[in-house]
């Protein structure tokens, strides 16, 4: 069955050019049509992998052709499972949608590693042992010939530009999937933080890298009971490492060889820490393997963003632009989080270098970024965000774009988020991100706001560019500011108290789903009015050269739901009404 619809998709494709039909959960409102297409494999199915990332392709005037979603869903433990009869990716549909995109001469490609030899992030972090892959046609291959084979298949045509995406194993399995639990995961991320020996120069090999996995930074072999860990336990976790270590290791060693230079690879750090962890070395031998305009990055669920981002900025021949970043909170030389390994100034350097920013005084920028950090005082926290606020509607009123990156982790409650609302237009941002974790966070920004921005002033822009645009800012604030800080605590209140279940899996034990999607709803129709009439009477701006201004319309918010059954994060659809003629009153907030 498998081969038959294959061909037929290879008929159809041959035929009309690349791409394939993308599948729920995107709701199609603002796509583009007869645009370049980027064959794309997502991470996994999750929204910033999804459709976030559909929106900001719409955004820039491409199309994102994506397999069908059951070949790239992850499932939790004891969920319904895909059609593959497996929790994950089905690495041989990939692999042959892959193929047939480039048959149907497809040059623009965006491929996660992590799904086309795993099956997605999460069992990228618990496939221990290498599993060979069955193609439809009963052909037989180990991992690493699916990758050479690929690889070498892109590589025949010059004119493709494909982007490679890989990520750092993180310091611990997830939650809810395969055998681990919390405290497991807890226990594995004690001893991956531990420091171990650090390798330079010519120690630095996989093989010495994998032998010290064991020791701590004395030399020592780690005592797994102070951990609480069994040696079963360490050894499928150090055997992941090893895997996937020497999958990436293998994929660096091909595209360094002639014939590869179409090719650009972008690996993100996955759950960190500022220790000598075990990630360490990894670090260090990765990007010891990097060519010129390859990128190791903090994050990793933002890496879609990165990609897309630059591939139009270099499409366009972007020279780069300007930008002065301004923080307020007084924490900017810290990691934002437990979970980032880097003072978020230098995250977001590395990140400046990435997308060709140049950092100026202020004064001499073209485009403004505003960050609010952790507190430095906690007494002074309504003085930082106004101080920022403040600064934000200067902007407006001198027509400077802003990128706006909340990097508090929560520390600010609601606070700084109603404040926003009631005191700014955020209709108006070019980009916001402030949902997960930091150095996700500031690619996420980063890449919509300077993607934005470069459009502005290269882009032809159409209605479907313009909707796609304030669909992923709506999709942001309203994730950030709605569900995240008001929805999904009462949520998890909910499922725990009057359930009897896990916010992390509904189905561990099995609850009343349909209970928890009414009681999504009523929170989320109360929590998003006041952001939604913001929205509704912000301006955006849709022309830089000439600064024009266009009004929004409605925001509709439909469908809303868990795509993997926990309530960590929601998928939801965004429907616009008409643009309007610009807004001349914003909630009285500026032309008074």
């Amino acid at each position: 069955m498998k081969q038959r619809l294959l061909a037929a998709m290879l008929a159809c494709l041959l035929l009309s050019g690349c791409g394939a039909v993308r599948t729920e959960p995107v709701d199609q409102e603002s796509a583009p049509t007869d645009e370049p297409v980027i064959a794309y494999v997502p991470l996994d199915d999750r929204p910033d992998n999804v459709e976030r990332a559909v929106y900001l392709a719409d955004s820039l005037g491409y199309e994102l052709a994506m397999p069908e979603a059951d070949d790239y869903r992850t499932r939790l433990q004891d969920q319904p499972l895909n059609e593959n009869g497996t929790q994950y990716g089905d690495r041989a549909d990939l692999y042959e949608w892959v193929l047939a995109q480039e048959a149907a001469g497809c040059d623009r490609y965006i491929l996660s590693l992590d799904q086309l030899l795993s099956g997605g992030l999460v069992n990228s972090r618990s496939l221990w042992e290498s599993e060979p892959v069955t193609l439809s046609d009963g052909t037989t291959l180990t991992e690493e010939a699916l990758l050479d084979n690929l690889l070498a298949a892109l590589a025949a045509d010059a004119d493709n530009q494909v982007w490679l995406l890989e990520s750092v194993m993180r310091l611990a399995p997830t939650v809810g999937y395969d055998h681990w639990d919390l405290e497991g995961y807890n226990a594995l991320r004690s001893y991956g933080m531990a420091g171990r020996p650090v390798l330079e120069g010519e120690k630095l090999t996989i093989s010495n890298i994998e032998a010290d996995y064991r020791l701590g930074s004395g030399g020592t072999v780690l005592a797994l009971s102070e951990f609480g860990l069994e040696e079963w336990e360490v050894a499928e976790y150090l055997s992941a490492r090893t895997r996937k270590l020497s999958l990436s290791d293998q994929m660096l060693e091909t595209v360094s060889r002639p014939g590869y230079e179409n090719f650009h690879v972008l690996i993100g750090i996955d759950d960190s820490s500022v220790e000598d962890s075990i990630q360490k070395n990894e670090i260090a031998y990765l990007r010891s393997l990097l060519r010129e305009g390859d990128a190791l990055l903090s994050g990793v669920d933002d890496l879609a963003f990165k990609a897309i981002a630059r591939l139009y900025l270099d499409e366009i021949g972007w020279q780069g632009v300007n930008v002065s970043v301004r923080y307020y909170g007084g924490t900017e030389d810290q990691p934002a989080c437990d979970y980032d390994y880097q003072p978020l100034t230098t995250i977001m350097e590395e990140h400046f270098d990435f997308f060709g920013l140049t950092e100026a005084d202020p004064g001499a920028e073209e485009l403004r970024i505003l960050v609010l950090t952790q507190p430095a005082d906690e007494a002074q926290k309504a003085a930082y965000y106004e101080a920022l606020i403040a600064d934000l509607n200067d902007c407006r009123k001198a027509g400077m774009p802003v990128v706006l990156i909340d990097a508090g982790n929560g520390t600010y409650g609601t606070a700084f988020h109603d404040a926003l609302t009631e005191e700014t237009e955020l209709g108006w941002l070019l980009s916001y991100a402030g949902f997960l974790d930091m150095a996700i966070v500031t690619g996420t920004a980063l890449s919509h706001g300077v993607a934005r921005y470069a459009f502005l002033h290269h882009g032809e822009q159409t209605e479907a560019t313009e909707r796609a645009f304030a669909r992923t800012l709506a999709d942001s604030i309203l994730k950030d500011f709605c569900y995240k800080n008001v929805v999904r605590e009462e949520l998890i209140a909910y499922i725990r108290n009057d359930l009897g279940g896990n916010p992390d899996n509904f189905w561990q034990p099995a609850i009343d789903l349909e209970a928890v999607q009414s009681r999504l709803e009523s929170g989320m129709d109360a929590a998003t009015a006041d952001v939604v009439e913001n929205l509704e009477h912000s301006n955006f701006i849709s022309n830089l050269e000439s600064y024009t201004e266009r009004g929004w319309g409605g925001v509709e918010l439909t469908n809303y739901r868990f795509p993997w059954d926990r309530a960590f994060e929601i998928g939801m659809d965004i429907r616009l009404g008409e643009f309007t003629q610009p807004h001349e009153k914003i909630l009285g907030f500026y032309y008074q």
